[in-house]
């Protein structure tokens, strides 16, 4: 599709969970309380009245245990009105994001407020049981485990294509190894600082509230990197260098500028973009699509000042980066310094349907912080698609 532009969409702010490691402190948290939770932070941080929504959506890649309809049922749990739509969507990596740019065109069409959560909790993913609707006299049934993340359409698993890919594009496992570091240092640079205390709402688990991302590994080194065997019939990916499975929740609210009201808006909704490509493409499509984006409006690389893309693994930044600076060395390391500058997936961890909102939280609030104009986020998933966003600056 062509990019989508808006004039009157904006960001006004949001919250996340912190973000659970795979069995960890999430694990006994059903996906409709984790986000319900997250939700009622986030309209309580606004101060935002839930009769004055019109519309809700709410993005997710792997639906628990077949739970029909999340949307619906978060809405219902959390309070919000009962005349109030909702719209469970299932881009797998994309979804967060994708509720986002379908806030926008609600929004462009009059929508006033728009809801729009991603969550994950990938510790409650239950494995399928094939052949067990109608039994089985003799033999054995067939058990298969999503988490694997194996792609149907290229029988293949997602981490040996993308490996592969990289080493096409001249990324190395060194490279992934380095940037997987950066990664974790950023994260626990942030986390020093303070930075993610104002993005993180508290959830309560059945062990007490959870509010610090358990999945980063701060002590790290690139040795201990290195010495970790790759993994999936890949050539370069490892457990190092490569986000977890994990559970976390993110509400965000889009609105136009009457109804924000006096509220000061985290940044504008400048642009929206899908598109897809073959189905091993996600190492590097994040990339054309920021590129899309920037023709569109007429800018270059180096308006940026903020870029997050989703470290689906290392390789996709470092791959997409590549693809956008068209093989200019020192224009790619200048957008490296500007990518995922608070860490990413590899470091706080990747539940699938959440990521893509805590990327635009993220970009929005390290916009802000970095008083630049121009952020562009970019997330891979569902065999070869791609969601981009386009912020701008408040004061611009």
């Amino acid at each position: 599709m062509r990019p989508e532009t808006y004039q009157d969409v904006w960001l006004v702010g949001g919250v996340r969970s912190a973000f659970g490691r795979f069995g960890g402190a999430l694990r006994d948290v059903p996906v409709v309380d984790l986000a319900g939770q997250v939700v009622g932070a986030a309209l309580d941080r606004l101060e935002w009245s839930p009769y004055s929504l019109d519309e809700m959506y709410v993005g997710i890649g792997m639906i628990e245990a077949g739970m029909m309809v999340p949307g619906r049922q978060i809405a219902l749990a959390v309070g919000l009105p009962e005349h109030l739509p909702s719209l469970t969507v299932d881009r797998a990596c994309c979804s967060g994001a994708t509720t986002v740019g379908l806030a926008a065109r609600a929004v462009r069409r009059g929508a006033g407020s728009v809801l729009c959560v991603g969550v994950e909790n990938m510790s409650r993913t239950p494995r399928l049981l094939h052949g067990s609707r109608w039994g089985s006299r003799l033999g054995s049934l067939d058990v298969e485990d999503l988490l694997l993340m194996h792609s149907p359409v290229v029988d293949e698993p997602i981490a040996s294509y993308v490996g592969r890919v990289a080493r096409e594009h001249g990324v190395g496992r060194e490279e992934q190894d380095r940037w997987a570091l950066t990664s974790q240092q950023r994260h626990a640079e942030a986390t020093a600082r303070g930075y993610f205390s104002d993005e993180i709402a508290p959830v309560n688990t059945p062990d007490g509230p959870f509010s610090q991302d358990e999945h980063p590994r701060p002590d790290t080194t690139l040795e201990a990197l290195g010495r970790l065997p790759t993994v999936r019939n890949s050539p370069t990916v490892t457990a190092g260098n490569a986000p977890g499975l994990n559970d976390g929740a993110v509400a965000l609210m889009v609105a136009d500028r009457a109804s924000a009201g006096d509220r000061v808006p985290l940044a504008r909704v400048a642009a929206y973009l899908q598109t897809a490509e073959s189905p091993t493409s996600s190492a590097y499509l994040p990339g054309l699509a920021i590129r899309g984006l920037l023709d569109e409006h007429q800018l270059k690389p180096e308006d940026l000042d903020v870029i997050e893309i989703n470290e689906a693994y290392a390789a996709t930044p470092l791959v997409s980066i590549r693809r956008l600076a068209d093989n200019d060395s020192a224009l790619e390391e200048k957008l490296l310094q500007r990518t995922n500058m608070n860490g990413g997936a590899v470091a706080m961890g990747h539940p699938v349907g959440a990521s893509g909102a805590r990327l635009v939280l993220t970009a929005a609030r390290q916009l802000r912080e970095t008083g630049g104009r121009w952020a562009a986020v970019a997330i891979c998933g569902g065999f070869g698609q791609t969601d981009a966003l386009l912020l701008e600056s408040v004061d611009a």
